[in-house]
């Protein structure tokens, strides 16, 4: 992976790929408060798999606003801002919550802390290196990255309920998401790597 200079993009606030994003901004606080619902308020047990379909919606907005920016050519610097926000806000929150309620506990906590460090680290990278005009690419296997994550937190959403039709779904969810981890690993491990090298370079 390498860094590479930065080129200005207009803002574009109201193209359809910005606009797919603030779904995707806006699905969190739902998501996370149907769960709670749910687990902690003692709500019924379909709320989760309302939470699991806003999720999946959420989450197809990810694919389709970079789908649209390139087929279109509505590449925006706002875009290039926000689409990892949404991403890291959907994905930490879900994990937040989903260890307040045991979902995810013992072991399991310490991939979900792995995966949370990982997009602190990598946020930093990017602010330092936006200072210095330089970008770092999106690589194809962080893509991957997070759509392995986005899995294993689907089916930790669907949890209890989706256990009484499969029982497995849960310890499904609990593998994917220490397989995530590992790919976390990795794809953090070669952001700091390019990044490193551009300041030392430098």
């Amino acid at each position: 992976m390498k860094a590479s200079a930065s080129r200005r993009l207009p803002a574009r606030p109201l193209a359809l790929p910005n606009i797919l994003t603030y779904v995707r901004i806006a699905a969190v606080p739902v998501v996370v408060g149907l769960l709670y619902w749910q687990s902690i308020g003692g709500g019924p047990l379909w709320l989760r798999w309302v939470a699991l379909f806003i999720f999946i919606a959420a989450g197809i907005t990810d694919f389709l606003d970079g789908y649209f920016a390139r087929i279109w050519g509505q590449q925006s610097s706002l875009g290039r801002m926000l689409d990892p926000i949404a991403d890291k806000l959907l994905v930490a929150s879900c994990l937040l919550m989903l260890a307040a309620e045991e979902t995810i506990r013992g072991w399991t906590l310490l991939a979900a802390v792995v995966i949370l460090c990982r997009e602190i680290l990598v946020s930093g990278l990017r602010e330092y290196l936006a200072e210095l005009r330089v970008s770092v690419p999106v690589t194809r296997l962080a893509k991957w990255k997070t759509v392995g994550q986005l899995v294993a937190i689907g089916f930790l959403i669907a949890g209890e309920a989706g256990d009484r039709i499969v029982p497995v779904v849960t310890q499904t969810g609990i593998l994917l998401m220490w397989l995530s981890a590992l790919l976390t690993l990795y794809t953090g491990y070669d952001y700091m790597r390019a990044g490193v090298r551009y300041m030392i370079d430098e």
